[in-house]
């Protein structure tokens, strides 16, 4: 099980809602996480795939950072099941490509935009996310 730590929790969430309005501010664009990725994968022709290598790599080194700060590792919850793990990463791609666009773009952005689309998609994998918690630690003993 996980704990909830509010004041971790609430920290986490200004700086992500803070990295997100400046990223709109600066650039024009929703930090939506697929989206970015793609981006730094697949440059596209209006030449921001530096500005997506950025994103990334800052996404990669915050672990890292927070490491070096506290002192602490940086828990993971993650199962070790690879052949589990790589059918979860497959789903989650299908379903952005699906919903165009991702939890954060669509759960972060969108929402506070007010987006309808965005309320479907975060109503969507929100309750997706519940069903398969619930089935996987009460029904297949997880």
């Amino acid at each position: 099980m996980t704990e909830f730590t509010p004041l971790s929790s609430l920290a986490g969430g200004a700086l992500l809602g803070l990295s997100s309005v400046l990223l709109m501010l600066f650039s024009g664009r929703i930090a939506g996480i697929a989206g970015i990725i793609r981006r730094a994968i697949m440059p596209d022709p209006n030449g921001r795939a530096l500005e997506a290598l950025a994103f990334t790599a800052g996404l990669v080194a915050a672990p890292l950072v927070y490491s070096g700060v506290t002192g602490a590792g940086v828990p993971q919850t993650v199962g070790e099941n690879l052949p589990v793990l790589a059918v979860a990463g497959l789903l989650v791609g299908f379903g952005s490509i699906l919903g165009s666009g991702c939890t954060s773009g669509h759960g972060v952005c969108g929402l506070s935009r007010m987006s309808a689309r965005s309320i479907v998609a975060t109503g969507t994998f929100m309750a997706t996310a519940a069903v398969t918690v619930y089935l996987v630690r009460h029904v297949l003993g997880g």
